[in-house]
C-alpha cells in the first residue's frame, strides 16, 4: 500500500524537477544566436536541421497537450516527453540557429531563422507552464482559457506553438531565394501603397479657392483650426498658384516611383528567381572554373536587401514632405529614394555568373529614365 502510493508521488516530484529544468533551458535558448566564427563551418544544412527539429517539437507538443487534459494523469509519461525534448529537438534547433550564420546563409536568413526559432522556444515555454503539478489533469477552464485565471488555455497555447513550428519548418521549402523574393515583394508593395496615396492626394482640390470668400472669418478661429489640423495631422493640399512648384515635383516623383516599382519587379524576376542554390556546399561549375573563392553572392544579396529596405522608409518621408508642401525636403527625399534605386540596380547589373544579360541592358535604361526631367 505504501509503495503503491509512493510511486505516483515520486513521479510527480520528478516531473516538477524536469519542468524546472526545461523552463530554465528554454529561457537560455531564447538568447541563442548564430555563430560569428567563420571557422565553425559544417556540411550540415541549418534549414534542414531546423525543419526536422521543429517537426519533432511539434509532435512532442501534441503528445504533451493530450497528456495534460486526459485522464488518467500520468506524470511519468509527461516526464518522458519533456526529457526527450531536452535531449534532442531543443538542442538541435539551437544548433540550427548557430549554424545558420550570415556569411553562408545571408544575414536575412540568419535573423529570420533566429526570430522564428525563438518564437518556438517562447511558445513551448507557455505550454510547459500550463502543465499541472498537483497530480490532476487541467480543468476545462484552464484547458479552454475560459476561467478567471488569465491566459489563453492549453489548447490555444498548443495551437500557437504549432504555428511557430510550422513557420520554422517552412524555411526549408522557402529557401534563401524565396525569403529574398518575399522581402523584395513586401518592400515593393509598400512603395506601391505610397504611390497610390500620393496620386489620391494630388487629385484632391485645394481649399485656397475658398479663401477669398472666407476672408472675413474670425482670425482667432482660423488659428484654432490650424492648431487642430497640426494636432491631427491634417494634410494640406497644393494651392492653385503653386509657388513652390509642388505639382511639378509630384508628377516627376510619381513617374520615378513607378520606375522604382518596375525595378523591384525586374530584380525579382531576373536576379532573385535565378539565384544558384544557397547555401552551396560547392560552387557551381561555371563559377568554380573561374575561381575557387565564393564570388560574393551572399554578401551581395545582403547589401541589395539593405538598400531595398531603405526605399519604402524614404518613400514615406517623401510623402510626408509633399503633405507639408516642403519643396526642399521633397527634393532631398527624392534624391535619396532614387539614389537607392540606382544602387540596387547597379549592385545586380551583372548576373550571378558575372556576365551581362537582359537585366544589364534594362538597368542601364532604367538609370537613364530616372535622370530625365529632374
Amino acid at each position: 500500500m505504501t509503495s503503491s502510493t509512493a510511486k505516483p508521488g515520486q513521479d510527480l516530484e520528478s516531473l516538477k524537477k524536469t519542468v524546472a529544468t526545461l523552463s530554465a533551458l528554454l529561457t537560455q535558448l531564447q538568447t541563442t544566436t548564430a555563430s560569428s566564427d567563420p571557422s565553425k563551418t559544417t556540411d550540415l544544412n541549418a534549414l534542414h536541421l531546423a525543419h526536422d527539429t521543429a517537426s519533432l517539437i511539434r509532435a512532442h507538443s501534441t503528445k504533451l497537450s493530450l497528456l495534460i487534459i486526459n485522464k488518467p494523469f500520468t506524470p511519468s509519461a509527461i516526464n518522458t516527453v519533456l526529457r526527450e525534448l531536452i535531449a534532442g529537438p531543443l538542442p538541435g534547433l539551437a544548433s540550427a540557429i548557430e549554424t545558420c550564420n550570415g556569411a553562408k546563409y545571408t544575414e536575412a536568413m540568419s535573423k529570420e531563422l533566429q526570430w522564428r526559432a525563438q518564437k518556438v522556444f517562447v511558445e513551448l515555454g507557455a505550454l510547459v507552464s500550463a502543465i499541472p503539478l498537483d497530480g490532476q489533469i487541467l480543468s476545462d477552464d484552464r484547458k479552454n482559457g475560459t476561467g478567471a485565471t488569465p491566459g489563453k488555455g492549453s489548447l490555444a497555447a498548443t495551437g500557437v506553438l504549432w504555428e511557430a513550428c510550422d513557420a520554422v519548418m517552412e524555411l526549408k521549402t522557402t529557401g534563401i531565394s524565396g525569403l529574398m523574393i518575399k522581402k523584395a515583394e513586401q518592400y515593393r508593395d509598400l512603395v506601391k501603397d505610397a504611390l497610390e496615396e500620393l496620386k489620391e492626394w494630388g487629385e484632391e482640390e485645394s481649399d485656397s479657392e475658398d479663401e477669398d470668400e472666407d476672408s472675413e472669418s474670425d482670425g482667432e478661429a482660423d488659428e484654432a483650426q490650424d492648431a487642430i489640423d497640426k494636432m491631427f495631422g491634417s494634410q494640406r493640399h497644393i494651392p492653385s498658384d503653386d509657388p513652390e512648384k509642388i505639382r511639378d515635383r509630384l508628377e516627376s516623383s510619381k513617374k520615378r516611383l513607378q520606375l522604382v516599382i518596375l525595378m523591384f519587379g525586374a530584380v525579382i524576376k531576373r536576379r532573385l528567381k535565378t539565384l544558384p542554390a544557397l547555401p552551396h556546399p560547392e560552387l557551381p561549375a561555371e563559377l568554380k572554373a573561374k575561381s575557387p573563392e565564393d564570388p560574393g553572392i551572399v554578401s551581395c544579396l545582403d547589401e541589395v536587401l539593405k538598400v531595398m529596405k531603405k526605399i519604402p522608409d524614404i518613400t514615406d518621408e517623401l510623402a510626408t514632405a509633399f503633405y507639408e508642401l516642403d519643396g526642399p525636403e521633397i527634393d532631398k527625399r527624392m534624391d535619396e529614394c532614387f539614389f537607392n534605386g540606382f544602387a540596387a540596380a547597379e549592385l545586380l547589373v551583372l548576373n550571378w555568373e558575372g556576365q551581362k544579360d537582359e537585366f544589364t541592358t534594362w538597368a542601364s535604361k532604367f538609370q537613364v529614365a530616372m535622370k530625365k526631367g529632374w
